[in-house]
């Protein structure tokens, strides 16, 4: 009888042993798929969005004192590309210095326009619209656009403009 009792507490050991192997085995599968899916997203937006024709857009907000913005839309060489409707807690995000990447898209070289239409309440509770533009070439590389709603203090109005990063 003592002798089964070691016997199976052995088998026991055995068997919990054999729980950790496999524990382990799980674990070091999860981290294999997770790293082959950081791989194939990085492929995809390689595929998706090669440097030579990327282009990407971002909106940057000053501090939305004389401004509260309620919509933006985008539009590349005359054609709608992109519209966005603000909530406040994303408004307030980018107010207190977010930036959103609105766009990403493709586009060949060249000689290209953006417009972005903003659209919002001024500080006196007055509804405008505003537009701005920017004409931009198309190299090999990626191209990467801001839209920037700036407070001015010197005429308390809120001023629009695009600019492109350099690299």
């Amino acid at each position: 009888m003592l002798l089964l009792s070691i016997s199976f507490s052995s088998q026991t050991f055995s068997e919990g042993q054999e729980q950790s192997e496999l524990a382990q085995k799980i674990s070091t599968l999860k981290e294999q798929v997770i790293q082959l899916n950081r791989d194939l997203f990085i492929l995809q937006e390689e595929l998706l969005f090669p440097a030579e024709t990327q282009v990407a857009v971002f909106l940057s907000i000053d501090s939305g004192s004389f401004f509260s913005l309620d919509s933006v839309e985008i539009q590349l060489d005359k054609k709608p590309v992109h519209f966005h409707l603000y909530t406040e807690h994303q408004r307030n995000a980018l107010e207190r210095g977010g930036v959103q990447k609105l766009w990403l898209g493709n586009i060949k070289q060249g000689e290209h326009e953006i417009i972005a239409h903003f659209k919002g309440m001024t500080h006196k509770d007055r509804a405008i619209e505003r537009a701005s533009s920017l004409t931009f070439e198309k190299q090999d590389e990626p191209v990467m656009l801001e839209l920037q709603v700036i407070d001015a203090k010197q005429d308390m109005r809120p001023h629009f403009s695009i600019k492109q990063w350099q690299e």
